[in-house]
């Protein structure tokens, strides 16, 4: 809804003025904005498709038609931080200078219209006609003055874009900085936001929701919030995050994603599609995304062959409750839900070549279907492992199309069991291209696609860089698949560091983590506490 509001304004001297804010320009909404002192402008549409904005300045031009005051900070995180606390208690947005050029920021000011400018940091602005600018002081007291609104020492926040997302404008909060507020409170301008009051975020069905996520630029929701948008902060840039953000995505009202963690218009607008269609189940734990949002604890091996791990000592349900007492150790560890989970060794390689000719055996599906009808009961999840010998791995994954079908099931590839057409097993660990894996996340992302599946994990083990060849050209786009690198290193925790730190190495961000505790081979095995303190915090952990 485009909207302006006359409200107190920061300005010289204690005086008052409109404040206009446009939640919502012609450009995404489709109707010009009707403003004026007199009243409140006109509603419009909401815009037909889902609107990603980049960064502050976009922000500002999407959603801002005139302001008389705004915060600009210089590019550093700490200046960054205090100027969004100052920015949301006083309705103010926010802006930032980016290096040397400060023009882009300087012909926003001049659209807008700015009357008042605070600058946080080393932000340069000059006060040219009657702008007027006003550093910001650097303590608490100063910041009180300045504002009119009592600010607290932000300490030890673990991600600033929820805190800025979810602050109370009311009890806003800053780091420490250092400096002296005196030069800055002196004079009629120390007051410059003082008579302003927080804007209250609009929720109606015909009002825009906006998601921001980690990475999310502090200004782009400082300004969103300045505009009268409520704003939801989500684990991810993406709409299918949490059971809350696909609530929104199924109502009426238009979605903004601030920062291109969100990507374009039409990745953002794919995720929003995706969220909204009520075909496609929710995951355990809520939302449609594995991760992040959630951590697997899963045992591994094999039914009914204790050789190959402790889940083939086990019935389905003493295999559930052992994948449950493990997630027990680690609650409380994150903020983070945490679920059970097996990996289930489906397609086992042979020392023979079997009747097949191929050196694996696939399980039948009736084998199977026990133990993951068990951990679908207990809300958890499923990984069927492939340890393909000389078959392909495409292949083998559609012997187990009709579990892979369930929304809880999804896939891992083993390459150190994949022999090339004439290899032998326990010869050498074996290696898989990177087009073969390909047509695994092609396959498995139709399949979800064409299902109407929620996201699915795509497991590659992998400790040895030679055994994922060309690792860096693996298809990690498709938003159906959460990709994850299992290291599987085993020893001292020197050794498994090593395996680590090196699997990771040139890793597309788009991969997830996932970390491997054997029972018997590791000196010692890891705790949970020692597994949730690994950088970067594993998203699977599996005990083998």
């Amino acid at each position: 809804m485009v909207w302006s509001a006359a409200r107190p304004s920061p300005v010289r001297s204690g005086a008052r003025r409109s404040l206009a804010l446009v939640a919502g320009a012609a450009t995404v909404f489709g109707l010009v904005a009707c403003s004026d002192d007199d009243g409140p402008s006109k509603a419009a549409k909401a815009p037909e498709k889902p609107v990603a904005v980049a960064d502050e300045l976009a922000a500002s031009q999407t959603l801002l038609d005139s302001a008389e005051a705004v915060v600009v900070s210089a590019e550093d995180e700490a200046s960054q931080r205090r100027a969004a606390g100052i920015a949301v208690s006083s309705g103010a947005p926010m802006l930032v200078q980016q290096g040397a050029d400060a023009s882009s920021v300087e012909e926003e000011l001049k659209r807008l219209g700015v009357a008042t400018v605070v600058t946080v940091g080393d932000a340069d602005v000059a006060a040219e006609g009657e702008r007027t600018v006003v550093a910001a002081p650097a303590d608490l007291e100063g910041l009180k003055k300045l504002t009119g609104t009592e600010f607290t020492e932000a300490a030890d926040e673990q991600e600033p874009t929820r805190a800025v997302a979810e602050m109370d404008a009311a009890e806003p909060s800053v780091p420490a900085a250092e400096g002296d507020s005196d030069a800055a409170a002196a004079g009629d301008d120390s007051d410059a936001l003082a008579a302003s009051d927080p804007v209250e975020p609009k929720t109606g069905d015909d009002d825009p929701l906006a998601f921001a996520a980690p990475g999310t630029p502090l200004g782009a929701i400082a300004t969103a919030r300045a505009a009268g948008v409520e704003v939801k902060w989500l684990p991810i840039g993406d709409a299918r995050a949490t059971s809350d953000s696909i609530e929104a995505a199924r109502g009426d009202r238009a979605l903004i994603g601030l920062g291109d963690v969100f990507g374009d218009d039409g990745k953002f607008g794919k995720s929003v599609e995706l969220a909204a269609d009520e075909n496609i189940a929710e995951l355990p734990g809520g939302g449609q995304l594995v991760f992040p949002g959630r951590h697997m604890i899963a045992t591994y091996g094999h039914p009914g062959a204790p050789v190959l791990g402790v889940m083939g000592e086990e019935t389905p349900e003493e295999a559930v409750a052992h994948a449950e007492s493990l997630v027990e150790e680690y609650q409380g560890l994150t903020g983070d839900k945490v679920i059970p989970a097996f990996e289930i060794i489906a397609s086992v390689a042979q020392a023979s070549p079997g009747p097949r000719g191929d050196y694996t055996e696939p399980a039948p599906v009736e084998v199977l279907e026990p133990y993951v009808d068990a951990m679908t009961e207990a809300g958890g999840y499923v990984i069927l492992d492939i340890q393909p010998g000389r078959a392909d791995f495409v292949d083998e994954a559609k012997f187990y199309e009709e579990l892979l079908k369930k929304p809880n099931v999804g896939l891992a590839l083993d390459p150190e069991w994949k022999l090339t057409p004439d290899g032998l097993p326990n010869v050498a660990v074996g290696h898989v291209e990177a087009e073969e894996v390909n047509r695994v996340v092609d396959y498995l992302a139709d399949l979800t696609a064409e299902n109407n599946l929620p996201q699915k994990v795509l497991m590659l083990h992998q400790f040895q860089l030679q055994m994922l060849r060309d690792r860096e050209t693996i298809d990690v786009s498709r938003p159906e698949l959460a990709v994850v690198l299992h290291a599987d290193g085993h020893g001292t925790p020197e050794q498994k560091f090593e395996t680590w730190n090196v699997m990771r190495q040139g890793i597309q961000p788009e991969i997830f983590m996932a970390w491997k505790n054997f029972i018997d081979e590791d000196q010692p095995m890891f705790t949970p506490e020692q597994t949730m303190d690994i950088e970067p915090r594993p998203w699977i952990v599996t005990y083998q």
